[in-house]
C-alpha cells in the first residue's frame, strides 16, 4: 500500500465490531506483506523432523506436525464509506501426538529450533496427563506415507495481489447503484483468506498446501416510508475456493431466469441493481397464505437446508454424543445406518461427500491428518448408508481407513472431524428448472438463504429465504413474502419428487461453519441442484397469534 493510500484508508478504522472473530485472528499487517514469501518449505521439514523425533524420544508412539501462515482480508463498507479494512497473518506450530495410548497437543508461535523441540515435548507431557483419565486408548486407523507431495488451490489471481483500493472502489461502486436505485441502506464486504499448510508425520508425509477462499457480498435494505415497513434481499453469491477471479463476470457462468443466478463467476454489479429492484418488489408482493404447497428450491436456497438437515445429523462425533456444540447431537444413530434400510429420504435422493469439488470450500488435497481426500456416499437411493469419519473415529463404523475430513481451523488450534462438501447429486434424466416448474400446479419458486431454525437433534426445522415467487398451473404468478416453511428432516427429504439435471448443479457454502468448544470455524460447500418437495408446510412469518 503507498503513503497515500495509507492515509486516505487509515482513517477508516478497522470496524472489527463487524469483523467476524475468525477473521481477526492474527497480527495487523501491511496489505503487502501477505505478498511476501512465508518460511521456506526446506527449513519446515527440517524442523518438522526435529518435532517428531523430540516427540518420539519422550515416548510418543505417533506425531504430527503442522506449521501454517494464515493470511486474512476483510474489507466492509456502507453506503458511501468504509467501514473497516482488517489485514492478518498468523504463523505458528501445532503438535499433536499419542502417548501412552492418549492424546496430547500443544502449540506456539515462536518457530525455531529450540520452541520446537520443548513445543512436542509439552504435547508428550499433556498426552500422558490425559492418559491417566482415558476410558480406552486411540484407536487410529492406519495411514500410509505419501513422502513429499503438494497441492494449491488452482487460482488465477490471488486476491491478496490486488490493491485494497481497488476493491474498495469496486464495494462503494456497489453501494452507489443501490443508493441510486433507491435502496434506503446498503452495506458490501469481500473477504479473503489464503491458508498456507505444511504437514509433516511420524507416518512419513511431508505435506505442503497452499489454499484460497474468497467470498463477495451485499445486503440491500429498502423502507417504505408510508408503511414504515422494510425489505432486504442478501447478494446471490457464494463463499468459494477460488482467487480474486471469481469477481471476472463471465456469460456462460449466469444462470437466466425469473432473477440471474450465478455458478463459478459472480457479477456482484449486476447482482446488486437486481437486488434494488427486488426490494423494491418485496416491499409491495403479496403475503403468502399459510398450507401445503410444492417447494421448487434453488441450490441457492438448498444449500442451507441440506447443511442444517442432513451435513451436521451425519458427523459421527454428534451421532455418538461426543458433539454438542452449535449444532447439538443428530437423531441418525448409528441402529439406523446398521439397519441397512433406514429411508432417510426418497429413491430420488443421493448424498455425496468429497473434498474435491473445483471451486469449493473444502477443496483440498489431504486433510489436517494427512489423509488424501477422496467422495463417498452418505445416501444412497434414499438409504442412509454412511457418516463423517477421521482415523481415530473409523474403527466405530467398521471402516479401515479415515475419510479424509480433519481440519483445524489454525496452527494452534487442535484437528478434529469437521464437515467436507456434503451435496445432492443432481438429477439422472434429462430436467430443467422451467420443465419442472411446468409440472407444479400449487407451489412456491425459493432462491436465496434465509433465517432458520433446527431443534438439537436436527430433526424439526423452520427455513426461510431471500426471493420467494407463487407458482400456479405451472407458471410463475408474482411476487410472495413472509414466507417459511416447516417440516421434520425425514419427511422432507422423503418428499423429494424431482432433481434438475447436471446443467443446473450449482455450489452455495458457509465461510464461517462453527462447531466445537472452544470454537472453530470452517469453510464448506454444498452443492445441488434446482429441487421439488411436494406437500410441504408453509407458514406467514407475518402473522401474530
Amino acid at each position: 500500500m503507498n503513503r497515500k493510500d495509507f492515509i486516505q484508508l487509515s482513517a477508516m478504522g478497522l470496524g472489527a465490531l463487524m469483523v467476524p472473530g475468525s477473521l481477526l485472528a492474527g497480527n495487523a499487517i501491511d496489505p503487502a506483506e501477505a505478498l511476501m514469501e512465508g518460511m521456506d518449505l526446506a527449513r519446515k521439514k527440517q524442523l518438522s523432523d526435529m518435532a517428531l523425533a523430540a516427540a518420539r524420544a519422550k515416548g510418543a508412539s505417533y506425531a504430527d506436525v503442522r506449521i501454517g501462515r494464515y493470511l486474512r482480508q476483510f474489507i466492509i463498507t456502507r453506503e458511501k464509506r468504509v467501514q473497516g479494512i482488517s489485514n492478518t497473518e498468523s504463523f505458528g506450530v501445532g503438535i499433536r501426538v499419542i502417548a501412552n495410548g492418549s492424546w496430547g497437543f500443544a502449540a506456539s508461535n515462536n518457530v525455531t529450533e529450540a520452541d520446537i523441540v520443548k513445543t512436542a515435548e509439552r504435547a508428550v507431557a499433556v498426552a500422558k496427563a490425559n492418559a491417566k483419565i482415558m476410558t480406552e486408548p486411540v484407536q487410529l486407523a492406519p495411514q500410509k506415507g505419501y513422502g513429499d507431495v503438494s497441492w494449491k488451490t488452482p487460482i488465477e489471481q490471488s486476491a491478496f495481489a490486488v490493491p485494497v483500493k481497488d476493491k474498495v472502489d469496486l464495494l462503494l461502486k456497489v453501494n452507489d447503484i443501490a443508493m441510486q436505485g433507491g435502496a434506503s441502506f446498503v452495506t458490501s464486504a469481500i473477504m479473503a483468506v489464503n491458508e498456507q499448510k505444511f504437514f509433516a508425520s511420524t507416518d512419513g508425509s511431508y505435506i505442503d498446501q497452499d489454499v484460497h477462499r474468497i467470498y463477495p457480498f451485499f445486503n440491500v435494505t429498502k423502507i417504505d416510508k408510508a408503511s414504515g415497513k422494510f425489505e432486504t434481499r442478501r447478494s446471490l453469491s457464494s463463499p468459494v475456493g477460488m482467487g480474486y477471479e471469481y469477481l471476472t463476470p463471465l456469460p456462460d457462468s449466469k444462470v437466466a431466469g425469473i432473477v440471474t443466478r450465478y455458478k463459478s463467476r459472480y457479477d456482484i454489479l449486476e447482482d446488486i441493481k437486481n437486488a434494488t429492484e427486488n426490494v423494491n418488489e418485496k416491499i409491495k408482493a403479496k403475503s403468502v397464505e399459510p398450507g401445503k404447497y410444492d417447494l421448487v428450491l434453488d441450490p441457492s436456497h438448498l444449500w442451507l437446508t441440506i447443511h442444517e438437515s442432513v451435513a451436521h445429523p451425519t458427523e459421527l462425533d454428534r451421532v455418538l454424543g461426543y458433539e454438542a456444540n452449535y449444532a447439538g447431537t443428530s437423531f441418525l444413530t448409528l441402529d439406523k445406518w446398521k439397519s441397512g434400510n433406514f429411508q432417510f429420504g426418497s429413491k430420488l435422493v443421493n448424498i455425496v461427500a468429497d473434498k474435491l469439488q473445483p471451486g469449493s470450500l473444502g477443496a483440498v488435497g489431504y486433510d489436517d491428518e494427512g489423509v488424501q481426500c477422496k467422495e463417498w456416499d452418505i445416501i444412497k437411493d434414499g438409504i442412509l448408508v454412511n457418516y463423517q469419519a477421521i482415523r481415530d473415529q473409523a474403527h466405530i463404523i467398521g471402516l479401515k481407513e479415515s475419510q479424509g475430513c480433519c481440519y483445524a481451523q489454525s496452527w494452534e488450534d487442535v484437528q478434529f472431524q469437521r464437515m467436507p462438501n456434503i451435496s445432492l447429486k443432481p438429477g439422472a434424466s434429462p430436467l430443467s428448472v422451467d420443465d419442472m416448474i411446468r409440472d407444479v400446479e400449487k407451489g412456491i419458486y425459493i432462491v436465496g438463504d434465509g433465517s432458520f431454525s433446527i431443534d438439537q437433534q436436527r430433526y424439526n426445522f423452520q427455513f426461510g429465504g431471500q426471493l420467494f415467487y407463487e407458482i400456479k398451473d405451472g407458471k410463475i404468478a408474482g411476487m410472495l413474502k413472509d414466507v417459511a416453511y416447516q417440516a421434520n428432516t425425514r419427511e422432507f427429504w422423503n418428499s423429494c419428487t424431482a432433481i434438475a439435471d447436471k446443467r443446473d448443479y450449482r455450489l452455495g457454502g458457509a465461510f464461517n461453519d462453527g462447531k466445537g468448544q472452544p470454537s472453530q470455524s470452517n469453510a464448506v460447500s454444498h452443492g445441488s441442484s434446482t429441487t421439488r418437495f411436494n406437500g410441504v408446510n408453509v407458514i406467514n412469518t407475518a402473522r401474530k397469534i
